[in-house]
């Protein structure tokens, strides 16, 4: 925790919250401070969300249109954790018009994390990620499918809040997810997958008033959409959030005062039932090619054939694994069985250090600094009747993330993303009626907290970090835009040293290995090299030393000593 607190901590970030702390005190004593001008903002912002509809595409455009008007200062990230090759993996062959790849002869020297080879060559995570990055491959790049699910984020978050809030608050609340989640977050500067599943968390948050308050079929097919959703990209937080709005949804079909079974079963069951059928089929479908089972998911598989750890608390752990390469067996013999060790719960102790942990590193994500004001209101929200299932949701998936035996990271909250948004606001909408000495402090206070989060979005530490330099697995990027610029075909042999970071893998290829225009293989110590290079006859073939400093790239020459 104090090794957190610190990494936040900075010179630079002490000054940042020091001078929002003295302009909250401004706003204490002067309210009103450019009331003119923020009175124009406001009536503006009113006057468009009154135009629901207008207000999604307006959000949805506008984050799109700031996101790319910085690309000349935050360019297109380059991919740097296995989670992300991982990704691009699946968006590469679902763009290639499969949903698996068949396994490659040479696969032993492909073999890398979080990518299965048997029975078929493709990525371990569900397919809604890896769906929307092959969208934006096939319009010319990866990253542009994160660019519009960052905009469709922002669109399906405002017509959650819209359910939930007033017109103005809900805009309100759909800007500040703008500017501090969907424009210099690393959710928009990765490959990650941040946006998809809280698309998937605000369509089924925000679908629940509206099947309460009108029982709208239409409402009803969203919120199955939703639930599909959330099962492809994060099954096991989306169904922690799905289940209280479930809960809810039974027990008012139950309750007296509700419409006629008929009314129920046609607008709200059916649809539903419809739309689970169909989920449940693709699913099943999906695994079936990928792992020759419907009910064995490619994840489930993956874990079985490289992790003798379990992923969830209540499991036991199998004996050790050995693997063909050295960065395997570093990697989950030796950095996986660390963290799973570090995050057990064995105690109620451990329990509440592993909590305070994940909720600090949350808080810092999503609210820290301007937003978290809104903790001082803390317990009148929870007492807010309105918004009470909201609360279950995000106090039920955050109590899941004590099952799970592994670091936390703020994507895997994705889901909550349009739900912590509403809280807050919801919040502010408390602090804009405080009153001091007949001063109207809440106004000058919530207007401070927008301001700071607009300013203070371009210095997200989560967001400035991809393109600071010199990370090495940065130099595999640059390889790569040299190697396609030269002519001909290459192979790249990858010779790691032992003091290698297991993080920073370099071994990933694209869906058609053979007809790829580079081919990256590891060096295995006492493996022989002549069948790989015998079967990628004609091409040029080329070394790679990651851990050199800088990282070389040379041409193989295979008659000279290897270290």
């Amino acid at each position: 925790m104090h090794s957190l607190l610190r990494s936040f901590f900075t010179r630079g970030e002490i000054l940042r919250d020091l001078i929002f702390l003295a302009c909250l005190v401004l706003a204490w004593f002067v309210p009103r401070f450019a009331n003119r001008a923020f009175s124009s903002i406001e009536a503006f912002g009113s006057r468009l969300a009154e135009r629901k509809l207008a207000a999604i595409i307006w959000i949805a455009v506008v984050t799109i249109a700031l996101r790319v008007s910085v690309l000349w200062f935050f360019p297109v990230p380059y991919p740097q954790v296995h989670d992300e090759f991982s990704y691009l993996l699946a968006a590469d062959t679902f763009a290639h018009g499969r949903l698996t790849n068949p396994p490659h002869p040479m696969w032993a020297f492909f073999d890398t994390i979080h990518v299965n080879q048997h029975p078929a060559y493709m990525s371990k995570y569900p397919p809604a990620q890896g769906a929307v990055l092959a969208l934006g491959q096939v319009l010319g790049s990866p990253w542009s499918g994160v660019l519009l699910s960052g905009g469709a984020m922002c669109a399906a978050v405002l017509w959650m809040l819209q359910g939930w809030l007033p017109p103005r608050w809900a805009l309100l609340g759909g800007v500040l997810v703008m500017f501090k989640l969907a424009i210099f977050s690393y959710w928009m500067n990765s490959y990650l997958g941040g946006f998809v599943p809280a698309i998937g968390g605000a369509l089924v948050a925000g679908a629940l008033p509206r099947i309460l308050h009108g029982w709208r079929m239409s409402a009803s097919v969203i919120l199955g959409i939703g639930t599909l959703i959330l099962a492809n990209s994060r099954p096991f937080e989306g169904a922690c959030l799905c289940l209280p709005v479930f809960v809810v949804l039974v027990w008012r079909l139950c309750r007296r005062g509700t419409p006629s079974w008929q009314i129920a079963v046609r607008r709200v069951v059916l649809p539903l039932l419809a739309i689970a059928i169909l989920g449940a089929a693709f699913m099943a479908y999906y695994n079936w090619r990928g792992t020759g089972s419907a009910a064995l998911f490619p994840y489930a598989l993956n874990e079985k054939a490289y992790q003798s750890l379990p992923t969830f608390s209540w499991q036991t752990a199998r004996p050790a694994l050995h693997y063909g390469n050295p960065q395997l067996e570093a990697f989950y013999n030796g950095a996986m069985r660390d963290s799973w060790a570090q995050n057990g719960v064995h105690s109620l102790p451990r329990a509440v250090r592993k909590l305070a942990f994940i909720l600090t590193l949350a808080m810092f994500f999503f609210l820290w600094p301007a937003l978290s004001v809104s903790l001082l209101v803390l317990f009148p929200v929870l007492r807010d009747r309105r918004v009470r299932v909201l609360v279950v949701q995000v106090m039920l998936v955050f109590l899941s993330f004590l099952l799970v035996r592994a670091w936390f990271h703020p994507h895997y909250a994705a889901p909550l993303a349009a739900t912590i948004f509403a809280l807050a606001t919801q919040a502010m909408r408390h602090i804009r009626h405080w009153e001091f000495a007949g001063r109207p402090v809440g106004i000058g206070i919530t207007r401070v907290m927008v301001v700071f989060t607009a300013l203070l979005a371009p210095f997200n530490l989560d967001g400035k970090s991809r393109f600071d330099s010199p990370d090495p697995i940065s130099f595999r990027a640059r390889f790569t835009t040299q190697l396609e610029a030269a002519p001909g075909q290459h192979l790249v042999l990858v010779q790691y040293s032992p003091r290698h970071d297991v993080f920073r893998e370099w071994v990933y290829n694209g869906a058609d290995i053979d007809h790829s225009k580079i081919v990256w293989a590891r060096e295995i110590p006492g493996a022989d090299l002549r069948p790989l290079l015998d079967y990628f006859r004609g091409r040029q073939v080329w070394l790679v030393e990651p851990d050199s400093t800088p990282p070389r790239l040379t041409p193989y020459e295979p008659d000279k000593p290897q270290p």
